[in-house]
């Protein structure tokens, strides 16, 4: 996973609330396990609509309660995959929060004030290290629980972080070991 710092550029619009996971990659896409692929898939039913566009910018804004309905790690797997490095919405569903972290992509609250600012404005920056949106004209500053933070401003995924832990993890083994087969007295 890369680590990030700050995230500058473009701005894609969603204006639409309650963004579920099968609108953003529906269910006929996930019979991948790699994480790749799911990029041309995304919003796979409404990119049929007339006048759709979605621009490929490295920082999304949407509606409020983005991501909602099932847990699909596909999701934040296609918007990734599309080429989003941060999603900046007033709401998004838990799940779908904890699942963007995992992979290194950004979920940013924000008031539906600033979200529709950014919009207007047509870029942004996002400061992970600084908890701060900035646009032109304007600024607002997000919470982030302090782990996800080091997590994602280190680049640590799940198995770096347990593979940090390798003394503590090979020490324990060896405080375990046990020669020949266990037997229970009956």
């Amino acid at each position: 996973m890369r680590a990030i710092e700050t995230i500058t550029g473009r701005v894609s619009v969603l204006n639409r609330d309650d963004v579920d996971t099968d609108q953003i990659i529906p269910k006929q896409f996930l019979k991948r396990v790699e994480r790749t692929g799911f990029g041309e898939f995304l919003f796979y039913d409404w990119a049929k609509e007339p006048g759709w566009e979605l621009p490929k910018n490295p920082i999304l804004v949407a509606g409020r309660n983005f991501g909602c309905g099932s847990s699909r790690e596909h999701a934040p797997w296609a918007l990734e995959d599309y080429g989003f490095q941060a999603v900046i919405a007033p709401s998004f569903a838990d799940i779908f929060k904890s699942n963007c972290t995992k992979i290194g992509l950004l979920a940013i609250a924000v008031s539906q004030e600033a979200c529709a600012a950014i919009a207007q404005s047509g870029t942004a920056q996002v400061d992970l290290a600084g908890q701060e949106v900035r646009w032109d004209g304007g600024s607002e500053h997000f919470d982030i629980d302090p782990e996800i933070k080091h997590r994602l401003l280190n680049g640590l995924d799940d198995i770096a972080l347990t593979l940090a832990q390798d003394d503590a993890i090979s020490a324990f083994e060896a405080s375990h070991e046990r020669p020949g087969p266990v037997t229970t007295a009956l």
